[in-house]
């Protein structure tokens, strides 16, 4: 069972910890507190888990470890000596324009001797062979999402810092990363919404509360953190329930003997005073990272009999980086659902936004059909928007009020509602670009990684809304719980040679 650091008599000291939060306190702007006197201690060699729901600030941790923010009070103390690198969930857009030496010297503060055979080495690791003159841009997600760990590698920190490190991962990549983990002998935190991934190398949790803005540190690994969650909520809601029905009946009573006169009014105020203390006995329970509520994207009446045809796609040899055309026969019609697979690099995410301009060989969309995509990177949402302004753009109607219902059940509202898209955490993100979906209401659904960022309790409700899209949908994810809880009714596998 997970247990609270302190509880378990493991708090570390001075002289073993490469990482000290003492009172750390931080806010976004005077309505936005993130941490509220944060304090934890990481041990040397320790894979600990940061996690927290959407927009808690599990990314801020990072950026204040790193120096990037300045806490607002308290101190951010590394151990003597000890050398901070994180791998961050994207590559920036400026950066993409590089070679693939260039973007690695950025690793380095001033000019490195000998870098090539520490990128030969470090690519080695993360399982991905490239020229050093190969642009940052021609790489798939997958392939970004290992250069960016490689990035944090080279420097070879006594601090490693991942940052949603599967996402856009295959599963061979996911595999290699995980025993990566496992075998590294330095201390490593890591952000991620992939509980399996989490569970196979986690020794610690830091637990980052939304609502308190406090940070929890627990021994033990993912998935008993969650079981002690779930049970101190029930043996604090068994308890409230009880003193809630104690502190009625003394209600009642002191009511009933204050309206005696005399002495009795005495006996009334003493159960009064009894009332107090329970109250105040009476548990914050934890208010849980909420889920999303269960949603439909709509579709048209009117679409047509055939949606999307595909009879041939232009694919990309992970190997050998040469293009070849591989022939199809796909008709998609209403309720129908296809699977594209493939490994990183093989040309999934190139296919799927071709399909959506409308201009991929070999695939027609019939006219009229309105496309729905969700992109993996977010490049679909303009980052100067406000929530509000992306969500009510979309809508043929603007329907303010059927907007706002929308948003609420993606977590959507308030203050969030009025942020521009760019200030928001990536899941939060994720969750814009679903709630536009709805809005949208497209005949022809392209997902692209839909699971990236997204809080794992979100996901089933996620998937059952689009098990039971009724228009015609194309879906890349290296999910394979996810995709089990969506009807998939074609798969084409682009890594099969044509016949």
């Amino acid at each position: 069972m997970a247990k609270n650091a302190a509880q378990k008599g493991e708090a570390t000291g001075p002289r073993d910890a490469v990482l000290r939060f003492e009172d750390v306190s931080f806010n976004y702007g005077h309505n936005h507190p993130i941490l509220d006197a944060g304090a934890f201690s990481i041990r040397r060699g320790m894979k600990v888990t940061v996690m927290g729901q959407n927009g808690a600030g599990k990314s801020t941790i990072f950026k204040l470890i790193t120096e990037e923010l300045q806490p607002e009070d308290g101190r951010v103390m590394r151990g003597p000596g000890v050398s901070v690198a994180m791998a961050r969930q994207v590559i920036p857009l400026d950066m993409r324009e590089l070679s693939i030496r260039e973007f690695f010297e950025l690793s380095y503060e001033g000019k490195v001797n000998e870098i090539a055979p520490k990128i030969d080495a470090v690519l080695e690791v993360v399982n991905l062979h490239a020229p050093h003159d190969r642009i940052v841009k021609t790489f798939s997600g997958g392939q970004q999402a290992r250069l960016l760990l490689a990035s944090a590698l080279i420097q070879n920190p006594d601090l490693l810092l991942l940052d949603e490190p599967t996402n856009n991962l295959d599963t061979a990549g996911i595999e290699h990363l995980t025993a990566f983990i496992k075998n590294y002998p330095k201390t490593c935190l890591v952000i991620s919404h992939d509980a399996e991934f989490l569970n196979s190398f986690t020794e610690g949790v830091l637990y980052l509360d939304i609502h308190t803005h406090k940070v929890e540190q627990y021994v033990g690994n993912y998935y008993d953190l969650l079981n002690e969650i779930t049970a101190r909520i029930e043996r604090e809601n068994r308890k409230n329930a009880q003193l809630a029905k104690k502190i009625q009946d003394n209600k009642d009573k002191a009511n009933f003997f204050a309206q005696k006169g005399g002495k009795m009014r005495l006996v009334a105020k003493k159960m009064r005073e009894e009332v107090e203390e329970m109250e105040d006995e009476i548990v914050d329970v934890r208010r849980e990272d909420k889920t999303i509520r269960p949603f439909i994207i709509p579709t048209p009446e009117d679409l047509t009999s055939e949606i999307l045809s595909i009879t041939s796609v232009s694919v990309m040899d992970p190997k050998t980086h040469k293009p070849r055309v591989q022939k199809a026969n796909i008709s998609m019609k209403k309720k129908h659902h296809l699977l594209l697979k493939g490994p990183n690099g093989i040309g999934k995410s190139t296919l799927l936004e071709a399909l959506a301009r409308g201009d991929a060989e070999g695939a027609s969309i019939a006219p009229g059909v309105h496309v729905g995509y969700y992109r993996q990177d977010f490049s679909t949402l303009n980052f100067e928007d406000s929530v509000y302004q992306s969500l009510i753009g979309v809508m043929k109607k603007p329907d303010e009020e059927y907007m706002r219902k929308i948003a609420a059940g993606f977590l959507l509202t308030g203050e969030v509602m009025k942020k521009k898209i760019g200030m928001l955490s990536e899941g939060q993100k994720g969750l814009v670009a679903f709630a536009r979906l709805v809005l949208e209401a497209p005949g022809l659904l392209i997902l692209d990684e839909p699971t990236n960022h997204i809080n794992f309790r979100h996901l089933p409700v996620i998937a059952k809304a689009l098990d039971q899209y009724e228009g015609a949908m194309v879906l890349v994810s290296h999910v394979p719980e996810f995709v089990e809880q969506i009807r998939i009714d074609e798969i084409l596998d682009l890594d099969k040679k044509s016949s």
